[in-house]
């Protein structure tokens, strides 16, 4: 899915039924960076430098935020999402909103390690500062995305070694990163 689904957010009713059947099969919805509704797609890349940028990642971590207003984790207790190809940097900043906005607006409080109490994963990309965003998304919630499918900006032929020799991270850490956490997440 992408963070905009023509007219609906992902936290739109249309989409319980896909997500009782995710839950129901042991299967996680993934996020892409993308916005499929063609009015807000233009109004966003209206001189914008090129660039996708507001287009495509902010709507999609627009999408982890509502999602988490929301309450659907609370919803679909056993549902899965992982969140690709938008780096991992942002996840402070949201977390920390959220942790300002829910009880103002919601009377929730956001849990010790949301991203594990929510069920949501993050792909990182090699050059984040993973020390720092780790204390945040926690260990076992932080997942590799490379892209080397296709060439962008998010296109790392070297990402695993990368995030090996320079993300700054442990091995164990790293062992997570790149396999137990995608397990996990995608129910392998």
């Amino acid at each position: 899915m992408r963070g905009i689904e023509n007219e609906h957010l992902l936290h739109d009713p249309c989409f319980f039924p896909l997500y009782e059947a995710a839950s129901a099969l042991n299967m996680a919805i993934g996020v892409h960076a993308g916005n499929a509704n063609p009015y807000v797609r233009e109004l966003l890349a209206q001189r914008n430098a090129p660039g996708t940028f507001w287009a495509y990642r902010m709507s999609s971590i627009g999408a982890f935020h509502s999602l988490v207003m929301a309450g659907l984790p609370d919803r679909f207790p056993h549902l899965r999402m992982v969140f690709v190809e938008i780096a991992s940097q942002w996840v402070p900043w949201t977390l920390k909103d959220l942790a300002r906005r829910l009880p103002q607006q919601r009377g929730r409080t956001l849990p010790e390690n949301p991203l594990k109490a929510y069920r949501l994963y993050v792909a990182c990309q090699s050059d984040d500062d993973l020390p720092y965003v780790l204390t945040y998304t926690g260990e076992d919630n932080m997942m590799m995305g490379t892209d080397y499918g296709h060439h962008d900006h998010a296109a790392d032929l070297e990402g695993l070694r990368n995030l090996k020799t320079a993300g700054g991270i442990s091995a164990r850490v790293y062992d997570k990163i790149v396999d137990a956490n995608p397990r996990a997440a995608y129910g392998l």
